[in-house]
């Protein structure tokens, strides 16, 4: 077996003339292993920020100065009070006339009892007062007594007859005042009162005076309107 002869070894020496020393760093780079080395960190570049163009917010504005409010507080005048609507007047009392003599003032008057009837009326809302001599229908409510008589009028569902001179504090829709008789007087003061009884309509019936004086008038056998 052939005897090779042994290698010489190479030793680390110093470098010959003209050749660098090797720096410190360097020489760690070549100590250090090829791949278990930490991996170089490469230098970061910080990029300032564009301002973009655009509309330029304005600076706030300062609050104004409060007034000063040491002084007594202002007193705020109150509304006027509202206009109060003065009350509705009560509705006047329309008047009509059918002109008859005393003695054709009793028919003039169931006629036109029978017109407003016709129209509409309930029998209720009718008062038939007479200045003369009662009303034949008075007269046969009467026969049953006074009690029954007047308790007619306080259920009030039919026309009701009564002498002109009637007391009691009695209003319907409308009144027929028959003048039957009596003075022109008596017409006038019977007048005003049957005034008091209606609260929409007075028919007279018969001799009118001074009872009616300046009232609508109304021919026999037209129609009464209700």
């Amino acid at each position: 077996m052939p005897v090779f002869p042994e290698e010489s070894e190479i030793h680390e020496s110093l470098p010959g003339p003209g050749v660098p020393f090797p720096r410190e760093s360097d020489a760690q780079a070549l100590r250090a292993p090829a791949n278990g080395g930490a991996p170089s960190t490469a230098p970061t570049t910080t990029v300032a920020a564009v301002p973009v163009p655009g509309p330029r917010l304005a600076p706030p504005r300062p609050a104004p100065p409060r007034a000063d409010r040491s002084g007594p507080p202002r007193l705020i005048p109150k509304p006027p009070p509202a206009h109060r609507r003065s009350a509705a007047a009560e509705p006047q009392v329309e008047i009509q006339r059918v002109a008859a003599t005393p003695a054709q003032a009793l028919e003039r008057a169931d006629d036109a009892v029978d017109q407003l009837l016709d129209a509409g009326r309930n029998p209720g809302d009718i008062l038939v007062l007479t200045v003369g001599e009662a009303h034949p229908w008075q007269q046969h409510e009467l026969s049953f007594g006074e009690e029954r008589y007047w308790a007619q009028l306080a259920e009030g569902g039919d026309v009701f007859y009564a002498d002109a001179a009637l007391t009691r504090p009695v209003r319907r829709e409308v009144v027929v005042l028959v003048v039957n008789g009596g003075s022109a007087a008596r017409a006038a003061e019977i007048h005003a009162k049957a005034l008091g009884h209606a609260t929409s309509l007075l028919v007279v019936c018969g001799d009118a005076g001074p009872a009616v004086t300046g009232a609508a008038g109304t021919a026999p056998g037209r129609s009464i309107s209700a």
